[in-house]
């Protein structure tokens, strides 16, 4: 049975590029796009997915947010990560829902075939050897706690995050202090410096 590949990224010249690779250097050719974390959802209901590959952040959210949902309802879907965010922070974390591939946007184009062939194949992922895992504050975060951190980066208030994620207020804010207790950052402003040094976007 061919693969049905969905590619989700809210930068329509990466889907492009993505489908070219796929197409041309792999031969695929059932593959679709989207761009926002709601149209993926609406996606996966409509049709059934062999390959995903998302991104961590879309233009109207976090695909944290959502990815527990489409675990939930489709186990079988085979989840590529494909992000600027590194690595060694969100790849640990998303391993509990059984992404176990994960590639950056900055890999060379060699590397990129060769990933995107492991993961078609069902093949296991070649392990990456991170030397920073230990000093950086950010891998102990759980992908609620990164989810919240993107939103806290922004200078987004307790109180907004709340009615975004549908939770109450003193869970987001339980949520904020073991953030900052785990990055050891004082303040925001800190935290905005941490997140800069070890290349978390937001």
């Amino acid at each position: 049975m061919q693969p049905k590949i969905l590619i989700a990224d809210d930068h329509s010249m990466i889907r492009k590029g993505l489908k070219l690779h796929l197409q041309l250097t792999l031969g695929y050719d059932d593959l679709h796009e989207v761009g926002t974390c709601n149209e993926l959802m609406s996606e996966l209901v409509k049709n059934k997915y062999t390959h995903l590959i998302l991104d961590i952040i879309l233009s109207d959210g976090s695909t944290l947010e959502v990815i527990p949902n489409i675990r939930r309802v489709y186990p079988d879907l085979n989840i590529l990560i494909f992000s600027m965010q590194p690595a060694e922070i969100y790849g640990e974390a998303l391993k509990q829902y059984g992404i176990n591939y994960y590639m950056s946007k900055s890999v060379g184009e060699e590397e990129m075939v060769q990933i995107l062939q492991k993961f078609m194949h069902n093949e296991a992922p070649v392990r990456q050897n991170n030397i920073h895992v230990q000093d950086n504050p950010f891998t102990s975060l759980a992908p609620r706690e990164l989810e919240i951190l993107h939103y806290v980066l922004k200078g987004i208030g307790t109180k907004d995050i709340a009615d975004t994620l549908n939770l109450k207020m003193n869970t987001i804010s339980t949520i904020k202090t073991r953030i900052f207790e785990k990055t050891t950052a004082g303040n925001i402003k800190e935290l905005m410096e941490l997140a800069t040094l070890y290349n978390v976007n937001y």
